[in-house]
């Protein structure tokens, strides 16, 4: 009977991580990239739930063990039901996070929103909780193996189930899990024929979905936008593990960044390709010559004809055709996603078809670390659409092309002679393209940078050209005369005089001119740093949050202009993070507070409580920057995010099957030294390793968490079984406290990464468990486990 108990609690916790991961792309694609972490806090926060209400109703553990498999099975199948009336919620309820700053009852659906998704969380944390209660002591710890080994599970579930169906399939998957984990508890006809009849209901959805499951876009997404065109329609539409890729034909799609206004001639027919429902950029397979001139890396191709190029990330591919226009001998083009390249070489085959294009896809950091040629461009094109800085809604993302480090990769590989271009969008005040040129000036680590970079706008983005060596007065001289035939305004150069900038399309405030000098001036870059509106110090590999401007010094601004501006700042991202924050602490206080109160716990049990508390925020500060530290080495956030807990969670669920022979003080010891060493381990293994194959990466990642993974999941079974000899009734709170303090800490690990770094929440972690250490009773870590 125990071994169906645990094979039932592995196929509920395998439903529980699939359900997890899946929400982070159905985030990703409805509402935007920055709502993705809301996975990790709505599990905890209803997981934390159930073990506050085990706590509260602590005779819903009691009972023959028919009994208890009994409840375990209708809970199980309130899971299932649960998680697909959690997915219809959400994908109905009007909220829309780009109306909060002016509909107060946008807070209210946020609730909602909230709420309906930690129902199902919830009802699986009590099938997982209750046997944690309900079984004695030496079972305890397989339980929790059972649990953890699942979770493992099913993050790879998860993986395959979105690249197999969809997102909307992927759901059903997962409640498929738990409707065979209910299957597994049952013990009478009544639940199992019921059991079966819903699986039967779920298969069938899973292969034939009726259309009022179609997973429901915020109507300010990009591809919303553009299907309200009357002539947009969707024409390629294709699924991976991380994204989802569309093209869409319209007569309406026209883009050309950063073209020169002298053109008068016709737009080429273009298509549109979306990323998780946002415009990347416009489909080119052919273009007017005299168009493809006054583009500004043409510039790139002027002071380097017959040029071998290494183009990165150029979306649809514009930049590219600019490039062979300009006469270029070779161009290897770098690109992460295969659905990206697969719509690139079907929708521009005469671009990408050309015998001097070389399309690759690899992780473009990769790429550099494992090859050892060099060009004489290497061009970081313009592969997204223009978002302003003041939405914020890419705040949350990492983004490892724009670092110090790889930007330094960048100038590595290029020719003695040769130039790093980066193609960037006009912000005011200015932000991406001020702290793309504090990037190259940091890499360049030259104390007179102002020699070896040329800057210039059109009216819509900013070029900037970089060099290892001097800008050379005949190219400045070339750059000069571009600039003027097309009408491209200075804004940096050898020797630009202040009357030759802002000469066509006029500011009424210099203000580019202005940045880029005190950018330039080693002695004025640290106050620019610090005065500026934008944070835009230059991002590394340890905080890799490019699109994150926002400053805590804007706050009362913020505050101010709420209600009266659609999008007032430049951390909308940053901010919904602080209030989530707010709101989970709200509900774990609740949750928290009222049970002990209603318990009486005795002060001397509270240090117990203490340390389950220190194990939920030190296991969260550690594995959240890690999941984003991955990144880099696993290619995509989904990968990295799956990798890392399905490690973690597996080599936990071994740690806690083992926990009753191992030494807990030596356990805690190990976690704290292993926490503060990994902030120098991981990048010296990275720059190693990181141009391998994947496979290759993905056997290095596991080897390097799987030792981290074994010490984490020996703290929390060996607090259970010591707290049951001395306070069993405080089991279920236990478990309810480290939930919550598992959500406080998963939001927290998130806004330590974007303001002080990886390395720093790592450390905290660290000093978690060395809190853990320190509040664990003495009187019961003497106690002898069975």
């Amino acid at each position: 009977m125990t071994r169906l108990i645990l094979l039932g609690v592995a196929f509920v916790s395998a439903a529980g991580l699939a359900f997890e991961i899946t929400l982070t792309r159905l985030f990703a694609i409805a509402q935007g990239y920055h709502f993705g972490f809301l996975a990790v806090s709505l599990a905890l926060l209803g997981f934390g739930a159930s073990g506050t209400a085990l706590a509260v109703r602590p005779s819903l553990a009691h009972g023959c063990t028919d009994e208890i498999t009994e409840r375990l099975a209708y809970l199980a199948l309130s899971f299932s039901l649960g998680l697909i009336v959690s997915y219809l919620a959400i994908n109905y309820l009007p909220f829309d996070a780009y109306r909060i700053a002016w509909e107060p009852i946008q807070l209210l659906y946020l609730v909602l929103y909230y709420l309906a998704l930690t129902a199902p969380f919830f009802l699986g944390g009590l099938t997982l909780g209750l046997p944690l209660a309900a079984l004695p002591a030496p079972k305890t710890a397989r339980v929790y193996a059972a649990n953890l080994a699942g979770s493992g599970l099913g993050c790879i579930i998860a993986l395959g189930s979105i690249t197999l169906f969809d997102v909307t399939g992927a759901v059903m998957v997962a409640a498929l899990l738990a409707g065979f984990g209910a299957l597994v508890f049952s013990r009478h006809a009544t639940i199992k024929y019921l059991t079966i009849g819903v699986l039967a209901v779920l298969g069938m959805l899973l292969l034939a979905r009726p259309a009022f499951f179609d997973l429901r876009l915020s109507p300010y997404k990009s591809l919303s936008q553009t299907l309200r065109i009357p002539d947009a329609r969707v024409v390629s539409n294709a699924w991976n593990a991380h994204s989802q890729v569309q093209v869409v034909e319209s007569s309406t799609v026209r883009s050309a960044p950063g073209l020169s206004l002298t053109y008068r001639g016709t737009m080429p027919v273009q298509r549109a390709l979306f990323v998780d429902a946002e415009s990347i950029s416009p489909l080119t397979d052919d273009a007017p010559h005299d168009l493809l001139d006054r583009l500004p890396p043409t510039l790139a191709y002027q002071l380097r004809p017959n040029a071998r190029v290494l183009i990165i990330e150029p979306g649809g591919g514009l930049e590219v055709l600019a490039a062979l226009n300009a006469g270029t001998r070779e161009i290897v083009v770098l690109v992460n996603n295969p659905l990206m390249a697969q719509a690139m070489q079907m929708w521009a085959p005469h671009v990408f078809g050309d015998p001097r294009v070389q399309i690759i896809v690899a992780n473009p950091r990769g790429y550099l670390a494992r090859s050892h040629e060099r060009f004489d461009v290497v061009h970081l094109a313009l592969g997204d659409a223009f978002h302003p800085v003041t939405a914020g809604a890419y705040s949350l993302g990492e983004n490892y092309l724009f670092t110090r480090e790889a930007f330094a990769d960048y100038l590595e590989h290029l020719d003695t002679e040769g130039i790093l271009v980066v193609h960037r969008w006009l912000q005011l005040p200015p932000a991406e393209e001020a702290r793309a040129a504090a990037l190259a000036i940091a890499a360049l680590e030259r104390e007179a940078p102002e020699e070896h970079l040329v800057a210039l706008r059109s009216f819509s983005t900013m070029l900037l050209l970089v060099k290892r060596t001097p800008f050379i007065a005949r190219e400045i001289e070339t750059a000069r005369r571009f600039a003027d035939t097309y009408q491209f305004d200075w804004v940096a150069s050898p020797g630009v005089r202040a009357e030759e900038t802002n000469r066509f399309n006029v500011l009424q405030e210099n203000e580019y001119a202005r940045v880029f000098h005190l950018l330039l001036d080693p002695h004025w870059r640290v106050q620019l740093f610090a005065s500026h509106p934008y944070d835009i110090t230059p991002t590394s590999d340890d905080r890799p949050f490019f699109f994150h401007f926002f400053r805590w010094e804007q706050a009362p601004q913020v505050v101010q202009l709420l209600g009266k501006l659609w999008q007032p700042f430049g951390g909308s991202g940053f901010l919904i993070l602080v209030a989530l924050l707010g709101l989970s602490l709200v509900l774990s206080s609740g949750l928290i507070v009222l049970p002990l109160l209603a318990l009486r716990v005795e002060s001397g049990h509270s240090q117990p409580l203490v340390y389950f508390a220190c194990l939920g925020i030190g296991f969260l500060l550690i594995e959240i920057p890690l999941i984003q530290r991955f990144i880099l080495l696993l290619d995509q956030p989904v990968y990295a995010f799956a990798t890392v807990l399905f490690t973690l969670l597996i080599t936990s669920g071994i740690g806690s099957y083992f926990s009753a022979r191992l030494s807990l003080r030596a356990t805690l010891i190990g976690l704290v030294v292993i926490a503060i060493a990994l902030p120098g381990l991981l990048p010296l293994v990275f720059q190693r390793v990181i141009g391998e194959a994947f496979s290759v990466r993905l056997i290095i990642s596991i080897i390097l968490l799987a030792p981290l993974g074994f010490l984490m999941g020996i703290p929390f079974p060996q607090g259970l079984a010591r707290l049951k000899d001395h306070a069993p009734h405080l089991i279920s709170l236990a478990w309810g406290i480290n939930g919550f303090a598992s959500v406080i800490s998963s939001i927290l690990a998130t806004l330590g990464a974007m303001s002080f770094g990886f390395s720093a929440v790592l450390l905290a972690g660290a000093g978690a468990y060395a809190m853990a250490l320190f509040t664990f009773p003495a009187s019961m870590a003497r106690t002898k486990l069975p």
